[in-house]
């Protein structure tokens, strides 16, 4: 044979081997999500950068809408034997994905599976402590927590004659900070989003009074809400009054009403800390963070805020590479440095308390007055009537709610009556779903 043909023999051969030996294939891990604009970035550059990290696995971020839309894709994507490797919840799907047993796989098998290290207790007690079952397991992965912060426009204190370092604490002080705002020209001084867990939600826990019976549902499935009382109709009223004299601006459902702070247009919204990364990109503002405004008259008050965002839920009948993938995708997404940037990039809560300690040393709360609010309200001692809140049907829940404070804001029903209405049509919701979990 000629030294030619010997080496395009070699050469095929080669060429032969390569066909028959292909490079190991990646395993793929999709990931439904709800987030989107600057945040839909964060959750694309986190799978990026685990990608990078490894070659093993590849994380496939996928936005399915907003949280009830993705929640409602899921379960009708794990009937028809299609769903992703992993879910984002958020934090009111909570009891009925733990209800779900058949569907989901507890995040501590899981990471069990993978092999990798899982201390519960690196995590923060009042996040973690939410996704877990009364046996100490936990479900899934705390992700992008959050809790309620008062976000408020700097530069409209200042035009207004206030004092853009001194916020109000106080319902009472919001209040007469919204007239100032409204008689130096902005049309809407005050506005919230998610209003069930801002206004009743977190205002129960920040006052220290139940939302829910049964320790908020905690404690049993047989809960109804408890939200008819002096304190909660006093609050209502008080925001019914707001909106009649242009103080209060209902801007809509969910999280609407964010944008309209970004914008400039509302000077001050009650709503989610991871606000703060929007607010920060896109604002041409200054922009300040304070605690959810209480009642000073109301003993125990302030107490702590409830958790809010999302957890991932693994889901099951999936092969074990890609459990040990899920694995050691949630090991990166728990590592403190990635924990700490993403902390301090969106205003989300850092889930451990190694990130947070991190975040605390770098000197960034100090640099950024206000960043810490979220943290330090979160990590109070809790009680029986500010743990959390985990309620069956409680997208639906959220829904009633919104219905019926829409008519007290327009004025068609009073404070009472609409929260009549809406712990009847709710109790119904929870009884529907202690029936079908008995």
């Amino acid at each position: 044979m000629t030294r030619k043909a010997f080496l395009l023999a070699a050469l095929g051969a080669a060429a032969a081997i390569s066909v028959a030996a292909p490079a190991h294939a990646q395993t793929e891990i999709v990931w439904w999500h709800s987030m989107s604009g600057q945040l839909g970035e964060w959750v694309n550059g986190l799978a990026k950068d685990f990608n990078g990290k490894q070659t093993q696995y590849k994380v496939t971020p996928v936005f399915k809408g907003t949280y009830p839309e993705s929640f409602a894709a899921a379960i009708a994507a794990f009937r028809a034997g299609n769903a992703p490797h992993v879910l984002q919840v958020f934090e009111v799907g909570t009891a009925s994905m733990m209800a779900s047993k058949g569907a989901i796989k507890p995040v501590s098998e899981v990471m069990q599976m993978g092999g990798a290290k899982f201390d519960t207790s690196v995590y923060v007690p009042a996040v973690s402590g939410y996704y877990t079952a009364p046996n100490g397991q936990m479900l899934s992965l705390p992700f992008n927590s959050s809790t309620t912060v008062l976000h408020y426009n700097k530069d409209a204190f200042k035009a207004a004659g206030l004092d853009p370092e001194a916020p109000p604490k106080t319902w009472p002080e919001l209040t007469l900070a919204a007239a100032k705002l409204k008689a130096s020209g902005h049309k809407c001084p005050f506005t919230t989003s998610w209003q069930s867990w801002t206004q009743l939600e977190s205002f129960s826990a920040w006052h220290n009074v139940e939302f829910a019976t049964q320790r908020n549902g905690f404690n049993g499935l047989n809960t109804r809400l408890a939200v008819v009382t002096p304190l909660h109709i006093r609050h209502i009223e008080n925001l019914a009054n707001m909106a009649q004299q242009g103080l209060f601006v209902y801007k809509g459902r969910n999280n609407s009403a964010d944008a309209t702070f970004v914008s400039g247009e509302c000077a001050m919204v009650t709503g989610s800390s991871a606000l703060y990364g929007a607010v920060k990109r896109n604002s041409k503002f200054t922009g300040g963070i304070s605690t959810l405004p209480y009642y000073p008259d109301v003993a125990g008050a302030p107490q702590n805020t409830v958790i809010g965002g999302a957890s991932l839920w693994v889901m099951s009948g999936k092969k074990p590479d890609e459990y040990k993938g899920v694995a050691a995708f949630f090991k990166y997404l728990s590592d403190a440095n990635v924990q700490a940037k993403s902390h301090q990039e969106t205003g989300y809560l850092p889930i451990t308390t190694a990130a947070f300690k991190l975040t605390e040393d770098s000197g960034f709360y100090k640099a950024n007055p206000g960043t810490d609010v979220a943290v330090t309200q979160m990590i109070r001692k809790t009680t029986d009537k500010s743990r959390g809140i985990r309620l069956g049907n409680f997208v639906q829940i959220r829904t009633i709610i919104d219905e019926e404070l829409e008519q007290v804001w327009a004025g068609k029903h009073s404070a009472r009556d609409g929260l009549v209405a809406l712990k009847k049509r709710s109790d119904e919701q929870l009884e529907r779903f202690e029936k079908a979990n008995k």
